[in-house]
């Protein structure tokens, strides 16, 4: 049985696109990693890139052809200065050499050698092929794809079919909601410690406290840099950040310095009933506005709907429990990575596969479904919100205006993050057994809708919102 790790869920990378930035991004350092093992790396005299379907038609505003440069570059995603990213690329083309892996310095044009094809490869709609010249004459290729998350695969992987990567096995396997209340019902344990358990066969929980204390305080930051950043994002669309004036209105006087003196400020801030929805509204905005002018953030499940998970987090931490610490932030990630991996195994994280449906819908579900076990909810509670969340994002299309993660995406955030608030407030009131649409219908209902969805509305920019907008009016 597949088994994903939380740590696959939640990745920390550059926006704006999981699976347009973050994939190409891995895929070219994939791609180096196997010409170094195959012992051709040192042959290599010149290097082509060429994107396929959704990864072509979008890539311009989802940043592909800068993901493409810096992974050729060696850059990681994880730790590279965000000030670092213009001066690489602006290296590459006011030099026209390219520094493969760091090493070594090759031609490269970026207007050339990253080639669009608009053709859609079978086997997924993001696929990226990259060919090296060998000092021999003899080119070589590799085809990648990015299935959504950050995640990256090769056509030729046995699970194929379902566009799935497979990790080693849980002692808790999960591929459906039922199974992990079996699970539940068995141990007599909630939703997130079964996850810390199989977390526990991969890792110590000195590390994985660590690295979810990483992912948080990248939630965090993000949060505080896109409320304290204002002016317009890059890409040509005039988007004004809205993030900053929202904060301005509703913060106190305390004085602050740092994220975390932030996050304590705000818990003091008197919080009126009109101006909840606008406190996660602002979170939720202020991360995705982060991320749409390339910076760091955390995929949950995705880079475009990378803002719900933390503001629903931190719509906890400020408006319901101040007393909240770091154990109920590890319960709420344990509980949102696991719905989400079921979601990846059962239908898809990828809008270019399944809409916005496979990015918001899914983390409106992961962030409710946690919501929800930190409230005292069941585990059976705790899927009933991750099914409500979904059931009202079914359809939900993917078309962003001018290929930008910018229109309609960012609001999306915002919404799915109250849709996600409102799921987990409904499934506490509900019983479970009198549900009428169980977890795991919603997710194969998710899929069937995903697979019926026009293409033209899966990230490419030609259907929708896309299309009905005057960008010159924009």
């Amino acid at each position: 049985m597949e088994c994903i790790s939380i740590f696959d869920m939640l990745k920390i990378g550059i926006g704006p696109s999981s699976s347009h930035t973050l994939g190409p991004w891995r895929a070219a350092e994939r791609w180096i990693s196997e010409l170094v093992e195959k012992g051709n790396f040192d042959k290599v005299k010149k290097i082509q890139t060429q994107l396929f379907g959704s990864l072509s038609l979008t890539g311009k505003g989802h940043a592909t052809d800068l993901a493409v440069v810096l992974g050729l570059s060696g850059a990681d995603p994880v730790t590279i200065a965000i000030a670092h990213i213009d001066r690489i690329i602006e290296g590459v083309k006011t030099n026209g050499t390219l520094m493969f892996n760091g090493q070594t310095a090759l031609p490269f044009a970026i207007e050339t050698d990253i080639v669009y094809e608009k053709e859609f490869l079978p086997f997924h709609a993001n696929g990226i092929r990259f060919t090296a010249l060998l000092e021999s004459g003899a080119a070589i290729s590799e085809t990648y794809y990015s299935i959504g998350g950050g995640f990256v695969v090769k056509e030729e992987r046995t699970n194929s079919k379902k566009n799935k990567e497979t990790f080693k096995t849980f002692p808790f396997p999960v591929q459906r909601g039922e199974q992990l209340l079996q699970h539940c019902h068995n141990e007599n344990k909630s939703i997130s410690a079964i996850v810390l358990l199989n977390e526990l066969s991969l890792r110590t929980e000195a590390e994985i406290d660590e690295s979810l204390e990483h992912i948080w305080q990248t939630m965090l930051e993000c949060m505080y840099l896109g409320c304290h950043t204002e002016g317009k994002l890059p890409g040509g669309l005039d988007v004004r950040r809205r993030a900053f004036e929202m904060h301005r209105k509703l913060k106190g006087d305390l004085p602050y310095t740092t994220p975390n003196e932030w996050l304590q400020v705000i818990r003091q801030t008197e919080v009126k009933f009109r101006s909840i929805l606008k406190w996660v509204s602002c979170f939720a905005l202020a991360v995705n506005e982060v991320n749409a002018s390339l910076g760091r953030v955390v995929t949950a499940p995705t880079n475009g709907s990378a803002g719900v998970i933390p503001a629903v987090l931190m719509y906890y931490l400020v408006i319901e429990n101040h007393k909240a610490g770091f154990d109920h932030i590890k319960t709420f990630l344990l509980v949102a990575g696991e719905i989400g991996s079921i979601f990846k195994k059962g239908a898809t994280i990828s809008a270019a596969m399944g809409g916005c449906q496979a990015e918001i819908g899914v983390s409106s579900a992961m962030a409710a479904g946690a919501l929800t076990e930190l409230l005292g909810g069941t585990p059976e509670q705790v899927l009933t919100a991750a099914e409500i969340a979904m059931e009202h994002h079914l359809g939900l299309t993917c078309d962003p205006i001018a290929g930008l993660v910018q229109v309609p995406c960012i609001e999306r955030n915002s919404m799915g993050a109250i849709k996600a608030i409102n799921a987990a407030e409904l499934a506490l009131e509900t019983n479970p057994a009198e549900t009428k649409v169980p977890f795991d219908m919603v997710v194969n209902t998710m899929w069937e809708t995903a697979q019926d969805m026009n293409s033209k509305y899966k990230e490419t920019s030609e259907g929708g919102l896309a299309v009905g907008v005057n960008i010159s009016d924009c």
